[in-house]
């Protein structure tokens, strides 16, 4: 009987931009941008496991090895318009007690700026654990008063994210990528 029991143990966030003709091109010049480009990618949902480290870019690259499969949550989107603004963001919430889960989100929009996709995406990532955590408070407040009552909550310490956004250019594709990526 085969069991897999794979929980990763660290995690890092990338982003990228990619430019050309070609979207499928444009996707994977993104994906050389944020550094992930060897990887066989793995989409994954939206848990941060319990006990997952956080790394930086740069130390999680160096971990990485071309045509491992790699698992990520990874937020994606493109534009072939000129001029259109164009975002992806993965958020992350982090649970108060290292051995509870937390979540990951992913956000795509158009016309949003890198504040308003990264809170949005932070947002979504804080009130999924929110509720899981049984923690009370009105969906209708905006984020900022949310936030507050998550953090006084003590059961979330803190969120972040990794906002993409950038400009279309005539002529080409336009692609954003963000990913919360997955090592062992």
């Amino acid at each position: 009987m085969f069991t897999n029991n794979f929980v990763p143990s660290r995690v890092f966030f990338t982003r990228g931009i990619g430019r050309h003709k070609n979207k499928l091109q444009s996707f994977e010049l993104a994906l050389r941008d944020a550094g992930i480009e060897k990887q066989n990618l793995v989409y994954v949902s939206s848990i941060f496991p319990p006990n997952c480290n956080l790394l930086s870019l740069e130390d999680g690259v160096k971990e990485l090895l071309p045509g491992q499969i790699t698992f990520c949550v990874m937020a994606r989107n493109a534009t072939n318009e000129k001029g259109r603004l164009v975002g992806s963001a993965v958020g992350m919430a982090f649970p108060a007690s290292k051995s509870q889960y937390g979540y990951i989100s992913e956000h795509t929009a158009f016309g949003a700026d890198e504040n308003e996709i990264g809170d949005f995406a932070e947002d979504l990532a804080s009130t999924m654990l929110a509720t899981t955590l049984g923690i009370d408070f009105d969906p209708e407040k905006d984020y900022d008063q949310r936030r507050q009552i998550y953090m006084m909550s003590g059961q979330i310490v803190d969120s972040t994210s990794a906002p993409c956004v950038t400009t279309g250019v005539a002529g080409l594709w336009t692609t954003t990528i963000s990913a919360a990526v997955f090592l062992p």
